[in-house]
């Protein structure tokens, strides 16, 4: 029989709304040259596909710990950062005791947490869309969660959070998940926490920097905590493809990410200045590859004008804090200026 907390669930739901221009998912707009794409469907060709993939994904985890400067016993891979969200909820603490996250935040934070049946502890963000301290100490000390996951930059809002708030919540017992899954575009990071203490672990993942059909996730930890997760993961979960790919794009092609990460960079700044100059249009400055902005209009009623112009963007007004808000994720300037053009046209049709 199914279990009654599997029956409350709702699918987690993905994006899959058609438009001639995509900003909704925060993907890196990577345009590979005919030749890279070419390199690749050449080793490619060469994967035995009727062979098991290297269970421990060992070639590409030599990449990885040159590319983080850790050791490879520091690094647990998954299939996506969702897999070892969901490893972390399991193993953190017992299941009876709660996990804390500020909303809103990354929604699977929730979903691994509701399929397990643990507590959630969520706390809403100040005006300032940070870390609400005082209310986040005050809800950690009545429910008394073992497990916190902190989004660095926070997504949907795009900033990261507070430092020293997040160290403050870190110090009243919770082991500390911190969820850098934008820092190649905030450049801001606990990695060095992550490999020196037990108590704190850092996310990363492939998919915002050009590889998200590939869902590799990477978890950073101190060799002993890395040790027992790496313990539940499931066997061969990278797939082979995945690993080649990667593993080729990583040494052969980075340079290409790395002029596209500071595309988006810039990009995101002029995104941000354009968008403020727009009439009765709130900005909130953003650390990540996306921008969060509120309009005087409803969020759905501008989400389907933008859509009717072939944009679509994200409509997040549901969640707490967010009334009338979209969140568009920066693409190439092309894209960004029919964006802009779309969501002046837009403004322009309610009056």
């Amino acid at each position: 029989m199914i279990s009654d907390r599997i029956k409350k669930l709702s699918p987690y739901k993905t994006e899959t709304t058609q438009a001639r221009i995509r900003l909704s998912s925060n993907e890196l707009p990577l345009r590979l040259p005919e030749d890279v794409r070419l390199r690749i469907s050449q080793e490619v060709s060469k994967i035995p596909i009727n062979k098991y993939p290297d269970p421990n994904a060992s070639a590409l985890k030599e990449v990885l710990s040159e590319h983080l400067r850790v050791k490879e016993e520091n690094i647990v891979l998954g299939n996506g950062s969702d897999e070892l969200i969901y490893y972390l909820n399991m193993a953190i603490g017992e299941l009876s005791r709660g996990v804390f996250y500020p909303i809103p935040t990354f929604p699977m934070y929730e979903v691994s947490s509701r399929i397990l049946g643990r507590q959630r502890v969520e706390v809403p963000l100040d005006h300032n869309m940070d870390i609400d301290l005082n209310a986040s100490l005050l809800a950690i000390k009545t429910h008394s969660p073992v497990l916190a996951f902190i989004s660095y930059p926070n997504n949907p809002t795009g900033r990261c959070f507070t430092r020293s708030k997040i160290e403050s919540i870190r110090q009243e017992g919770l082991f500390t998940v911190i969820d850098e899954a934008y820092f190649h575009f905030s450049k801001k990071t606990f990695l060095e926490d992550a490999v020196s203490r037990e108590d704190t672990v850092v996310l990363r993942t492939l998919s915002k920097i050009g590889m998200a059909g590939l869902r590799v996730g990477i978890l950073i930890a101190k060799e002993e905590i890395a040790y027992e997760i790496n313990k539940m993961r499931l066997p061969f979960n990278i797939t082979y493809p995945s690993q080649v790919i990667a593993r080729l794009i990583l040494t052969e092609f980075y340079t290409l990410i790395e002029e596209c990460i500071n595309t988006v960079i810039k990009e995101r700044d002029r995104l941000f200045r354009e968008l403020s100059q727009m009439e009765g249009m709130e900005v909130f400055p953003s650390d990540a590859n996306f921008i969060l902005f509120r309009s005087n209009f409803p969020a759905e009623k501008l989400y389907k004008a933008l859509l009717d112009r072939g944009v679509l963007v994200r409509n997040v007004s549901y969640l707490p804090r967010l009334e009338r808000c979209l969140r568009v994720s920066v693409g190439l300037p092309e894209e960004n200026d029919a964006f802009l053009e779309a969501l002046e046209d837009s403004l322009k049709s309610f009056t």
